[in-house]
């Protein structure tokens, strides 16, 4: 009867420790990553669907001229470089929409260059 109990316990414990063990691999998952291109003057895409709570990371790259990213709601920006990959990761924590843009003059239609993070 021991010899039983002891194996249940036991038993009971290596699941509660795999389920702990399983919920921090899941939370530690990779982000997901999302291209964009910056181009004159448009990001494309312009409109970027995200999730509550799920880590991302943007690539950005510009075939043109340097240009800038920048998330002022989330925190976080980047410099795009010809030829080179820029990355912003960040998880965000609100729902709603909200704008980015270029933050380095880039040409005449700068003012005009920004999109929108949609996070649901």
């Amino acid at each position: 009867m021991r010899m039983q109990r002891r194996k249940a316990l036991f038993t009971g414990a290596a699941w509660v420790g795999g389920a702990i063990l399983g919920v921090r691999v899941v939370a530690h998952a990779a982000p997901r990553v999302i291209p964009v291109v910056a181009r004159k003057f448009v990001f494309i895409p312009s409109e970027i669907a995200l999730r509550k709570g799920e880590p991302v990371t943007i690539e950005l790259t510009s075939p043109e001229v340097v240009m800038g990213f920048n998330a002022p709601d989330f925190k976080v920006r980047a410099d795009i470089v010809p030829g080179q990959v820029a990355r912003v990761t960040f998880t965000p924590d609100k729902t709603g929409r909200f704008p980015f843009l270029c933050d380095i003059f880039c040409g005449d239609g700068h003012e005009a260059m920004s999109g929108t993070l949609v996070v649901t």
